[in-house]
């Protein structure tokens, strides 16, 4: 609903509302508190989390901002204002102090690792990632966090749960199965407070003295929104089906302007066979790679992809595969009137099913229970990946012409013998051949693993309008308008959630109450 202090019948009172109860939640919602104020932390799922929770959990950190300034400003490509990026960057050289201060509720273990960021941009060298490691009393995310899936080797559940710690420590009430529907304002746009739905469909008000902040993620799992801001067709969502743009369109209602909303971080993935599994399967994460240093990438990939048409057209191994990769499927074909690379084919070997697991479920989904078999054949039971004894066979179930597909693999393995990828350069040391029947095929879709679009805000994280005014008393912090605009950086919108949480959490509490 859309009122004033006047109309609406408040049912409860907070000085502050954080909608949204992941890495950006969190962070708003302590920092809110520890500056004094009382704090309504709602979240529509039925745990939370977000995605953030199944995230590697590495934050970048800066050891020098203007270095880390000088590198995202070129990541963004002129797409993100100045003042904007220097506040990302600054929060990046503070980050680790505010992770270790936060650890220390949990007993926590914090971690440092160098790492420079994904690509030859002046001031790379300055990154490095800050992980929490251990959290006493949570050794595995399998009992503390049944309800999610992540790679074995990451930590944002340990974020987490040191988040949760401190939240637990404050003066911040959490509501789960509450999910926001509309901002209340006055005449003049001023958020005074926003509509909740109740688990049993009933709906209450709640005034925020202060304000609201957004932190209610993307919208990756919202279908219209992405038919309507993206040209490609269909993306599937990794992690959850609970980021579908509430709180973009909770702050367009109130006329906030938008930006990046093309962009998204991702890369391509399987389907599961039942129609009802909602999230996309990613394929296995292999370690990046930095363009110039193609010689020291040597880690087997054990798949190339090819298209409708049995021909390769891309390099399967980008620097940052998690990030980019989906980008080359973005192909529409005027003549066909199709999509030739959606879904693209995934091919391999016996010698490749042998390697590793080549998927990887991600999710913070209830219910799902589904995990990736060791030797990769329970998804050719599950018709996930189809098997061929033959290349006669691997053409007839990948519906492409015999001739092309074996012309794509003879290719494919002499530029293997070559030691180059000639055709779409794909480091030496990533290439593996493909010919030792049986042959593997599964279907591959982009994945969107996070949104970067959403409401535009300034500096104090405040959202604005269309004619680049703040909207009073609206916030926002993390995915809900990350400020990425063209390149991401790995781990940096972690790090982001943090930092953007903090400041929203920060300027709201200082607010003087509007109704006073």
């Amino acid at each position: 609903m859309d009122g004033s202090a006047g109309t609406t019948t408040f049912d409860e009172t907070f000085d502050v509302i954080v909608i949204g109860y992941g890495f950006a939640g969190a962070l708003a919602a302590i920092t809110a508190a520890d500056n004094g104020a009382s704090v309504l932390l709602a979240e529509k799922a039925d745990n939370p989390g977000g995605i953030s929770i199944c995230s590697g959990g590495a934050m970048r950190g800066a050891r020098d901002a203007d270095k880390a300034f000088a590198y995202l400003k070129e990541t963004n490509g002129g797409r993100t204002p100045d003042d904007v990026t220097r506040v990302l960057a600054d929060g990046m050289a503070q980050i680790e102090a505010d992770v270790i201060e936060l650890a220390k509720v949990s007993n926590a273990t914090v971690e440092t690792t160098d790492k420079a960021a994904n690509y030859p941009l002046p001031g790379t060298e300055t990154f490095y990632h800050s992980n929490v490691t251990h959290v006493p009393g949570h050794d595995t995310q399998e009992e503390t966090y049944p309800h999610i899936m992540a790679r074995p080797s990451a930590n944002g559940w340990r974020v987490f749960r040191v988040l949760e710690d401190n939240i637990d420590q404050r003066n911040v009430e959490v509501r789960y199965r509450f999910g926001a529907t509309r901002l209340i304002s006055d005449d003049n746009r001023e958020v005074l407070g926003a509509t909740f739905e109740k688990a049993d469909g009933t709906t209450v008000n709640i005034k925020a003295r202060h304000g609201v902040v957004l932190c209610s993620g993307g919208f990756e799992a919202n279908e219209e929104m992405k038919a309507q801001f993206w040209e490609k067709a269909p993306v599937l969502t990794a992690t959850s089906t609970m980021n579908t743009g509430d709180g973009i369109r909770m702050a367009q209602d109130l006329g906030a302007d938008l930006w990046h909303m093309w962009h998204y971080h991702g890369c391509y993935g399987f389907k599961h066979p039942d129609p009802t599994y909602p999230v996309a399967i990613r394929v296995k994460r292999l370690p990046d790679w930095f363009p110039g240093e193609e010689d020291k990438a040597d880690v087997p990939m054990c798949w190339i992809l090819v298209d409708q048409n049995g021909k390769r057209y891309m390099n399967e191994c980008t620097p940052y595969t998690q990030d980019t990769s989906h980008r080359a499927m973005e192909f529409f074909d005027t003549v066909t009137q199709t999509f030739p690379r959606i879904p693209s084919h995934f091919i391999y070997d016996e010698n490749g099913r042998k390697m590793y697991q080549i998927g990887a479920p991600t999710y913070n989904q209830p219910g799902l229970g589904f995990s990736w078999s060791e030797d990769n054949l329970k998804e050719v039971e599950m018709g996930i990946i189809k098997k061929a004894d033959t290349l006669e066979e691997l053409a007839e179930i990948t519906g492409t012409d015999l001739a092309t597909l074996k012309e794509t693999l003879d290719q494919w393995n002499a530029r293997f013998d070559e030691g180059k990828d000639s055709d779409y350069g794909r480091p030496p040391g990533t290439m593996v051949r493909i010919d030792t029947p049986p042959y593997y095929a599964g279907e591959v879709w982009p994945v969107v693993s996070n949104t970067q679009g959403g409401p535009v805000h300034n500096v104090k994280q405040q959202v604005m309008n269309v004619y680049n005014e703040p909207i009073p008393r609206l916030y926002s912090a993390g995915e809900c308008g990350s400020a990425f605009g063209f390149l991401y950086l790995s781990g940096a919108n972690l790090s982001e959630c943090l930092i953007t949480g903090k400041i929203a959490g920060r300027e709201i509490a200082e607010l003087e109450p509007w109704d006073d």
